[in-house]
This record gives C-alpha cells, structure tokens and sequence, in this order.
C-alpha cells in the first residue's frame, strides 16, 4: 500500500485563500518598495556553496540546505564509493548526530556537495551587484521578493521554506538611507492596518564598543551571538552562554549594565556614551544612531515606534553598522517580523571594495500569522468569482460565454459551470465557492437577450439586460 503523502519537514500547502492574503501582504510591500524608488530583481534558487559558507557565522552556516552533484550523486557507484560511517549516516538520515560524525560528514559532502539553497537574499544580491557591476548606476536601489531554505527547526512561524521581501541600497554610505528605510518600515506596516509595531535599532560598531570596553574584543562573535538570543534564553542563558565561550566573569559585571538600559531613545544614548566613552569606535556607532534617530524624529512616522535596544545584535557576521529588528504589537506573541542592517565590506569577499549596503527585510509568513490574529486582513481579500452562469446546455453554454466574455474584459471576475448537470448541484457549487451571485440562462433568457439573476445572500432574483448584469456586478 502507498504511503500517506506529506510534505517535507518544515514546509506547507497553501489554500486559495491563504493565498490570496500571502499575495496581498506582497503586493502592499511591492507597492511601497516601488514608491521609494526600489527596482526589482531575482537570482536563482541556489547558488555556489561557496558564495553562501562562510558568510553567516558558525551557526548560520550548519542551516544551509547542501544540493548533491546530479542529484544522485551518493549512490554512483561508478564515481564515488561511500565510506561505510557516512553511507549509514545518510541510510538513517539521523537529525541528531555526533560532533565527530558531523565533521567527517561535512569533509565528505564538501566533495559531492559543490551548490546550495540560498539562506537570505543578502549574499545572492552582493554576487550580483559584483557580477553585474559594470550594469549596475548607483546607488543601486534593489528589491527582491523570492523564497529561501534553512535546515531551522521548524516551531510556530519559523518554518525551512518561507518567502523574504527585501529591499536594499548598495553604493551609498549616507545615513539617510537608514532614515528612509525606518520610514519603509512604518509605511509598510501601516498600509497593511498593523499598527503599533517597534522597530527596534542598534548599531555593531556600539556592540564592538561593548566589547573593547569589558576586555573581549577577541570574543566580539561569540559576545554578539549570545547577546542575540536574550529574548529566547533571558539574561542568566545569556551570561552562562557567554562564559562558555570564554568571556570572563569581570567582563560580565562590566557588561551589565546593558541588560537594565531604560528610558527614552535619548536618555539611552546618554548612557551608551556614559559606558562607551573610551572607545572610538564606540562611540562612532553613537553618533550614527543619534543622527538616525534625530532625523526620524524630525519627520515623524505614522503609527510604528522606534526604540533603541542595546542588546539587539543579530548573529550575522557581515553586519557593520545600524541593525534593525522589526517586534509585532504586544498583543501578538511573535518573533521578529522583519530585520536588517548596514553591511560595509560584504561585496568585498566577492572582490568588489569600498561598496557599502543597507537594507531590511520583511518576514512575510509572520506577518501573516499577526494579520490573522488580529483580524487585519480585509474581507475582499478572499474574494472569489462574482458570479458563476449556471450550464443548461450547449446552446445556453455559449450565449453565457460571450456575456462572460465582456464582462472579463470589464475586469469582472466569472465563470461558467463546465458540465450541464442538476441545477441543485450547481447551486451547491457556488454556495461552497462562497459565489454571491448565479446567472440563470434559458431559452426565455435567451429570446430577450436578458439574463436572470439570483443573489445567493438574500434570494432576491431578478431579469437584466447585459448593462444590468455588468452594474450589478461591478
């Protein structure tokens, strides 16, 4: 007997209507992309395992989806013979495998192993705008809105297949791209009725700040990395974390500070220039956030809130400057549904200096799940046809179809029923369908050059002219 079919860990079917409320998220956010100047672009699904490696830290690289060499690649006898360890590894398919198996495993995927599903849109956009430069007029103002894989275990809104909408500026190192960006942000979430959301800001050169002034520069991955996941592992996780990966005792009494920042944006960055003012580059990410933040203050934003957080590091290594991370209303319990930040060097590992980044990214699948929450999604989102002509018959088939015909072209959705059987079957169809109205064709209808119709919400029917039809269903 077959096996039930599924879909693999991770991932998910989408209906009609979650549909329709997916591509009303993306054509809100395309929208405004488009409004504040963003071009679109795409790159492929997959990409060189080495464009990905090694861009992401320690943590990030372990969730890269690895693609085989023709697909069947293991089991080519003719090629490759498999080490017994690794062919009963890939037999099991074990989730959970030793530190030692793990090793010998990647040595031997990194020969077969030579292309991989991207795991943000970030990396594939810096080996375009490298690849493509001589193409490109900057600052190179790009969106793009596609999926992306990571081997992440799957929870509530995280899921190993979802969409990204990003939107990036490469080429310009103003800070007032920061500013339009936080204004994106506001502008998005208040096109789609989310009100309320915080976009929280923070900036690595203050992280780095943080770290010279406890004595762990040499530790600043593992300080941010750790950092990161205060709001999953809470302020003790964090410091036993941290002490694991060797940052000592005295830095963490020095460090504390962070973990009790309070107050307004200004009287934060008080504070930060308090604990920081022996370090330059500290101090360089303060003044940048006071800019950012003066200038947002200055032109106001409609119904989001901007919040310094001190503890915001995001684990991504190529991050430089500003970091952003958009947290859903309180209403709602939600991880980040958006982020990003400024990157200065990441064209540089493709062999494209002095190219700096900013940009942000929208989590369209957590924004769905807050939408649906809080009820947000507009009715006519999951509006279906407007009318469906019932089938009585291949004579009644074609003088609906013509009417049908018009009517798309005046932007009106309808259908015909495909097979001539029992009204009442008809009927259920579109009461299933969630159709509001039916068209009802016979040889009277046809006589006339009229045409019945029955709203299926209160029952009242009716007889009109082609012009009726078309107004009662614009």
């Amino acid at each position: 007997m077959a096996s039930k079919p599924s879909v693999p860990k991770g991932t998910r079917d989408f209906s009609p209507a979650e549909v329709s409320k997916r591509q009303y998220i993306m054509q809100t956010i395309k929208r405004n992309f488009e409004k504040f100047g963003f071009q679109p672009i795409e790159t492929p699904s997959f990409e060189n395992s080495d464009t990905l490696m090694g861009k992401y830290g320690e943590e990030g690289d372990r969730l890269i989806f690895k693609i085989l060499n023709s697909g069947n690649f293991f089991y080519d006898k003719a090629k490759i013979e498999l080490p017994k360890s690794i062919e009963e590894l890939l037999v099991n398919s074990a989730e959970k495998i030793s530190l030692e198996q793990r090793i010998e495993l990647n040595k031997f995927t990194g020969k077969i192993s030579e292309k991989a599903l991207r795991y943000d849109l970030t990396v594939p956009f810096a080996r375009y705008v490298v690849q493509h430069q001589s193409e490109i007029v900057f600052p190179f103002k790009r969106y793009q809105i596609q999926p992306v894989w990571r081997a992440d275990n799957p929870q509530n809104g995280r899921y190993r297949e979802f969409y990204q909408c990003d939107a990036d500026v490469v080429g310009s190192k103003s800070l007032w791209q920061e500013v339009e960006l936080v204004q994106l942000y506001d502008t998005v979430f208040t096109s789609l009725g989310l009100e309320g959301v915080t976009i929280k800001i923070n900036n690595r050169k203050i992280l780095s700040g943080i770290a010279e002034v406890i004595g762990a520069s040499d530790k600043l991955i593992d300080f941010t990395v750790a950092l990161d996941k205060l709001d999953k592992i809470g302020e003790d996780g964090v410091k036993k974390e941290m002490i694991e990966k060797g940052i000592s005792e005295e830095a963490l009494v020095k460090v504390q500070p962070l973990f009790s920042f309070s107050g307004t944006f200004s009287d934060k960055i008080k504070q930060l220039s308090d604990l920081l003012a022996s370090s330059e580059e500290g101090m360089k990410g303060v003044e940048e956030l006071k800019f950012i933040c003066d200038n947002v203050a200055g032109l106001g934003l409609s119904t989001a809130i901007l919040d310094l957080d001190v503890t915001l590091a995001r684990g991504l290594n190529y991050y430089t400057g500003a970091i952003f991370e958009v947290a859903a209303p309180k209403t709602v319990s939600m991880g980040s549904i958006g982020g990003g930040g400024r990157y200065d060097d990441l064209t540089g590992i493709f062999g494209l200096q002095n190219m700096s980044g900013v940009g942000i990214s929208f989590g369209l699948d957590r924004i769905y799940l807050v939408l649906e929450k809080l009820e947000l999604f507009p009715e006519t989102i999951a509006e279906t046809s407007k009318a469906i002509f019932l089938n009585f018959g291949d004579k009644e088939a074609l003088y609906a179809s013509k009417a049908i015909q018009k009517l798309r072209q005046e932007n009106i959705k309808v259908e015909l029923y495909p097979d001539n059987v029992k009204v009442g079957k008809q009927f259920q169809y579109a009461d299933k369908r969630f159709i509001p109205f039916v068209v009802l064709v016979g040889d009277q209808e046809i006589n006339s050059n009229s045409y019945t119709l029955k709203n299926l919400v209160t029952g009242e029917q009716v007889s009109v002219d082609f012009e009726g039809l078309k107004n009662a269903l614009i």
